[in-house]
C-alpha cells in the first residue's frame, strides 16, 4: 500500500445518504454508513480509438453562449454554495437550497427574460420533474453568457459520459504524484495519496467530480490499489480561468494527472532509432549479465544494441546490448538525456549514453599495433586524432596555433600535440 499524507481534502457536509446514482462513483474501501446504500452502477463500454490530440477532439468547450437544449448537470455545491443557493424553484419564484438539490441532474431548456427584467438561465429536474431557473445576478443573457463565470454549481455530465464512453477500462499512465482515495461512502470525504509517476492503471470508473473538475476518474494499479483524480475535460462551465490551471491546478487537467497508453508507446518508439547500432565503450563500464552478476567490460568493447526499455519515474532506459565477443546479452541503465556537468570525475556522468558509448565499430581501420596501445590506454607518435581519441578520450581544451600545430589539454594535465598532418608529434 501507497504511504498516505496526514492532510485530509475538506469534505462537505453531509446533506442524506448518497441515493442510487451512476455518476457518484467511490473508490473501494469507502465506508459506508449504517444504512444500507445500493451500490453504484457502473459503465463498462470499451475505449473508442483515440484520436492524436485526445482532449481537443474529444472534449469541445462550450460556454454558456453555446449550450443547447438537452445538456445535463449535476448539482454539485461546494461549501459556499450550500449558504448562498443558486437555484429558484419556477413555479414559487423561491429560492432553493442546493444541499435539497446536490446531486440532481438539472437540464438545461434555454434562457428567458423575467416580468422585472431579469435574465434566467432555465432547467428541468430528472430526479423531481420540477422546473427550476438561475437569476442572472446582472446585466442581459447576451453580457453574461461570454463570461466563464456560466451557473454556479452544476457540474457537466456531458464530459463525464464522453469520459466513460472513452476510457472506461482504458489503461492509462500516472503524470503526478498527488492522488486521492474516498474516506466515507455517503460524503465527499477523501484524503490524499501518494503514487509513482508514470505508474500502469486502469480505469475502473467514471463519474462526477465537482463543478470546477467536473470528471471524476477512479483508476487501479497491478496490487489492486484505488484512487481517483477530478479532472476538468473540457472546462465547460467550470468556472476556473485557463491561468488558474498551474502549480498545483494543473494536476486537475486531464494530460497533469494521466498519459495514455499510446504516450508510453510512443515514448519506446522514440528509441527505435538505436536498435541495431554497432556501439563500443568508450570507459571500463559495469554491466548487468543475464544472472544478475555485475561484469565490468573493459574499453572498446563492442556490442550492438538489441532492445531499449523506458524506465518508469525516470530519464533513464534500460539497454540489452549484445557481445561481439561471446553473443551474450548484457544489461545497463542510461540516458540519453545530458545532465553531465563540468567536475564529474567517474566515467559514468550520469550514465549518459553519448558519453558511454562510441558508435560504430572501435578500430576500424587502425592497424592492430596500434590498436594494442589504444587498448592500453597508451600514445604513439604518428597517432592521428581519432586514435588518441580512442586511447584517452576528448580534450577539455583545443588550441591550434599560427605555425599549424594543434595542441589538445586534458584534465588530467596531459597534453598531446598535432602537426599540420593532423598526426601527433
Amino acid at each position: 500500500m501507497k504511504r498516505y499524507f496526514s492532510a485530509f481534502c475538506m469534505a462537505l457536509t453531509v446533506m442524506g445518504a448518497v441515493a442510487q446514482n451512476s455518476y457518484i462513483v467511490k473508490t473501494k474501501g469507502a465506508k459506508k454508513a449504517e444504512s444500507t446504500v445500493t451500490a453504484n452502477e457502473q459503465a463498462a463500454e470499451e475505449a473508442a480509438e483515440e484520436p492524436t490530440d485526445f482532449i481537443g477532439s474529444n472534449f469541445k468547450h462550450l460556454k454558456l453562449c453555446n449550450w443547447t437544449e438537452g445538456m445535463r448537470f449535476m448539482v454539485m455545491p461546494e461549501k459556499y454554495d450550500l449558504v448562498v443557493g443558486a437555484f429558484c424553484d419556477a413555479k414559487t419564484n423561491r429560492d432553493v437550497s442546493c444541499g435539497k438539490l446536490k446531486h440532481k441532474i438539472m437540464v438545461y431548456k434555454g434562457h428567458s427574460v423575467a416580468k422585472d427584467g431579469t435574465a434566467l438561465v432555465n432547467f428541468h429536474c430528472e430526479d423531481d420533474n420540477n422546473d427550476y431557473y438561475y437569476p442572472i445576478p446582472n446585466g442581459t443573457f447576451d453580457d453574461y453568457c461570454y463570461l466563464k463565470l456560466g451557473v454556479p454549481t452544476l457540474a457537466y455530465l456531458g464530459d463525464v459520459d464522453k469520459a466513460r464512453e472513452l476510457l472506461m477500462g482504458s489503461t492509462l499512465y500516472t503524470r503526478t504524484t498527488e492522488f486521492f482515495v474516498d474516506t466515507d461512502y455517503d460524503s465527499d470525504g477523501c484524503k490524499e495519496v501518494a503514487v509513482d509517476i508514470n505508474k500502469e492503471v486502469k480505469v475502473v470508473a467514471i463519474g462526477v467530480g465537482t463543478r470546477s473538475f467536473p470528471v471524476k476518474i477512479i483508476v487501479e494499479d497491478s496490487d489492486g490499489n484505488q484512487f481517483f483524480q477530478n479532472v476538468a475535460m473540457s472546462k465547460t462551465n467550470c468556472g476556473m480561468r485557463d491561468d488558474e490551471f498551474i502549480m498545483k491546478k494543473a494536476k486537475n487537467l486531464f494530460y497533469g494527472s494521466f498519459a495514455l497508453d499510446d504516450a508510453k508507446k510512443d515514448m519506446a518508439k522514440s528509441y527505435d532509432q538505436y536498435i541495431g547500432r554497432h556501439v563500443y565503450t568508450k570507459y571500463a563500464v559495469d554491466m548487468v549479465d543475464l544472472m544478475g552478476q555485475k561484469v565490468r567490460m573493459a574499453r572498446l568493447s563492442q556490442f550492438t544494441i538489441k532492445k531499449i526499455e523506458p524506465i518508469d519515474n525516470s530519464n533513464y532506459v534500460k539497454m540489452t546490448l549484445q557481445s561481439a565477443k561471446d553473443g551474450y546479452q548484457y544489461f545497463l541503465e542510461v540516458t540519453f538525456k545530458n545532465t553531465y556537468v563540468a567536475g564529474d570525475i567517474d566515467g559514468k556522468k550520469e550514465n549518459y549514453y553519448g558519453f558511454l558509448f562510441g558508435e560504430g565499430t572501435a578500430g576500424k581501420n587502425i592497424s592492430s599495433k596500434n590498436m594494442q596501445l589504444i587498448r592500453q590506454g597508451r600514445l604513439a607518435k604518428g597517432f592521428t586524432m581519432a586514435e588518441v581519441r580512442l586511447a584517452i578520450g576528448d580534450p577539455i581544451k583545443t588550441v591550434k596555433s599560427k605555425n599549424g600545430i594543434t595542441t589538445w589539454y586534458y584534465k588530467n594535465g596531459n597534453v598531446v600535440k598535432f602537426g599540420k598532418n593532423g598526426r601527433k608529434i
